[in-house]
C-alpha cells in the first residue's frame, strides 16, 4: 500500500473528525457525522497497522480516535468521585466480606498471645527466654515507656512500618505462609512482652501504654492477615470459578483492604504519636483508642453490609477490570 496516497485520500475525513471533536456543541447531524467518521477512521487505523505500520501515523490516528471516543461516550467521572466510591462502597464491601475471617484471626491471635504471656509470666524458662535479668529490668523500668515518644516523626515511623507489614500480608497472601507467620510472630511477641511486664509487676503499665493505639493497630494487622489468608483460600478453593479468575477477583478486591488499612494505621499512628505518650489521663487515652476501634467496625458493618447487599465485592468495576464470561454456580 502506498502510504502517502492513502493519507491523501483520507486526510479530509481525518481533518473533519478533528474539527468535530474540538467543537463545544454539536447538532444532531454533526453528532451522527462524528460517529460515522469515528468508525471510518478506526477502519483506517486498522488498515495502517496491518499493512503499513508507520508509527507516526498510527500514533496520530490513535490520539484522534481517543478524543473522538471521549466525545461520543462522555468523559470519565471526576477523580474525586472515584475516591468517594472507594471510601463508601469498595473498601467497606471488601472489609465486610472478610469480617468473619478477621474475627477468626483475631481470636486465634489473642489465644496465642495469651498462652505466650502466661508462659513467660509463670514459668522460669519462659521468663529466661526474654533475656538476662538486667536487660529485662531495664526494659520494664525505662525502655518500654520511653519508646512512646510523642511527636509527628514517631507517628510517621510507626505508620510506615505497620502499613508496610499490612501490605505485605495482603500482597504475599497467596503463599498462605507469610501472613500466618506474621500473625503468629506478632501475637507471640506482644504476649511475651506483656508476660514479662506482668512478671515484674508492671502489667498495668503495659496495658495502659499499648491499649490506646494498640486496639486499632492490632486489629488492622489482624484484618491484613485475614485478607492475605482469604486470597490463599481462593487459590485452594476457587469455587465454580477458574482458579486464575478467582485469584484475580479476590486479589483486586483485597488489595483494596491494604489501601484502606493504610488509612486506619495512619489514625493508629497519630494516636500512638500524640495520645499514648502524652500527659492525658489514662482513662481518656483508652477511651480514644476504643472509639477508634468502634469507628472501624461501625464503618465496616454499616457501609459494608449496604454495599454487599447492592452486589459490591470490593473488586474493580467492569469498565476497569474488563468483562468476563459468566460462570454457572
Amino acid at each position: 500500500m502506498d502510504l502517502d496516497a492513502f493519507t491523501d485520500v483520507h486526510r479530509a475525513e481525518w481533518d473533519r473528525l478533528e474539527t468535530l471533536t474540538r467543537r463545544r456543541t454539536l447538532d444532531g447531524a454533526e453528532a451522527d457525522e462524528l460517529v460515522r467518521l469515528y468508525q471510518a477512521v478506526a477502519t483506517h487505523l486498522s488498515t495502517v497497522r496491518s499493512v503499513a505500520p508507520d508509527p507516526v501515523l498510527v500514533s496520530q490516528l490513535s490520539v484522534l480516535l481517543g478524543r473522538a471516543r471521549t466525545r461520543i461516550a462522555g468523559a470519565h467521572e471526576p477523580a474525586w468521585r472515584d475516591v468517594v466510591r472507594f471510601l463508601t462502597v469498595s473498601l467497606p464491601a471488601a472489609l465486610y466480606r472478610i469480617r468473619w475471617w478477621s474475627v477468626g484471626v483475631t481470636v486465634a491471635c489473642l489465644v496465642v498471645g495469651l498462652v505466650a504471656g502466661v508462659w513467660v509470666a509463670t514459668t522460669p524458662e519462659g521468663l529466661a527466654s526474654m533475656g538476662p535479668p538486667s536487660v529485662q529490668q531495664n526494659y520494664v523500668d525505662e525502655a518500654f515507656a520511653s519508646y512512646y515518644d510523642p511527636g509527628i516523626d514517631f507517628a510517621a515511623v510507626v505508620w510506615t512500618n505497620n502499613a508496610w507489614i499490612a501490605a505485605q500480608c495482603v500482597g504475599l497472601g497467596i503463599t498462605g505462609v507469610f501472613p500466618a507467620y506474621v500473625l503468629f510472630s506478632n501475637a507471640v511477641a506482644v504476649g511475651s512482652i506483656g508476660g514479662m511486664m506482668a512478671a515484674h509487676g508492671e502489667l498495668a503499665l503495659f496495658l495502659q501504654l499499648i491499649t490506646p493505639h494498640g486496639l486499632l493497630e492490632l486489629m488492622s494487622v489482624f484484618v491484613a492477615g485475614a485478607a492475605g489468608l482469604r486470597i490463599f483460600w481462593a487459590w485452594v478453593d476457587p469455587g465454580p470459578l477458574p482458579r486464575s479468575r478467582a485469584l484475580a477477583q479476590e486479589g483486586r478486591a483485597l488489595v483494596t483492604v491494604a489501601i484502606g488499612l493504610a488509612i486506619a494505621l495512619a489514625v493508629s499512628g497519630v494516636i500512638e504519636g500524640f495520645v499514648t505518650g502524652s500527659t492525658m489521663p489514662w482513662w481518656l487515652k483508652i477511651v480514644i483508642g476504643a472509639l477508634a476501634l468502634a469507628a472501624f467496625w461501625v464503618y465496616t458493618i454499616v457501609l459494608g453490609r449496604r454495599a454487599v447487599a447492592a452486589g459490591e465485592t470490593g473488586d474493580l468495576t467492569a469498565d476497569h477490570a474488563g468483562d468476563v464470561v459468566p460462570v454457572a454456580a
